[in-house]
């Protein structure tokens, strides 16, 4: 891969047991409440699992909206309908098995042949999506047990 295009922070910091704070690095963008379900939280917001599920399908959904409008094909207004698989490794430890993506951009009868080629190359634009099939390196460090 090449150089970064563009680069972004944010912060995640705890509020009270499993609930945490997320704040963006833009003004305009609104804290986020983050919370597990019981037994562990108290659903006071997503959870990771489902904030992942979320970015998932808001990217599909944007990416076909970008190659409809590039190709001249009207999308009526994207509904992306997400169901995610939380399974447990062989380790008994819980991963994501799988996501499905059920994509509606209510598309006129009559833009349908058109509509296979936006079809046949979005995917490739999402970011979200990819990144996850490809595999994303994440490093993780962790003050003062790693020597930071």
């Amino acid at each position: 891969m090449s150089g970064a295009v563009t680069e972004f922070s944010l912060t995640v910091d705890q509020l009270r047991d499993y609930e945490f704070v997320v704040k963006f690095d833009k003004p305009t963008v609104a804290d986020l409440i983050t919370d597990e379900g019981p037994p562990l939280g108290n659903d006071a917001g997503p959870s990771p699992s489902r904030l992942l599920a979320a970015a998932v399908g808001n990217c599909l959904a944007a990416s076909l909206l970008f190659a409809c409008r590039k190709a001249g094909v009207p999308a009526a207004s994207i509904h992306a309908g997400v169901k995610m698989r939380i399974v447990r490794n062989e380790n008994r430890r819980l991963r994501v098995g799988g996501i499905e993506v059920t994509l509606d951009p209510g598309i006129a009868a009559g833009f349908l042949e058109k509509a296979r080629g936006p079809r046949s190359v979005f995917e490739d634009f999402c970011t979200v999506t990819q990144s996850i099939r490809d595999g994303v390196a994440i490093d993780v460090k962790v003050k003062g047990i790693d020597g930071e």
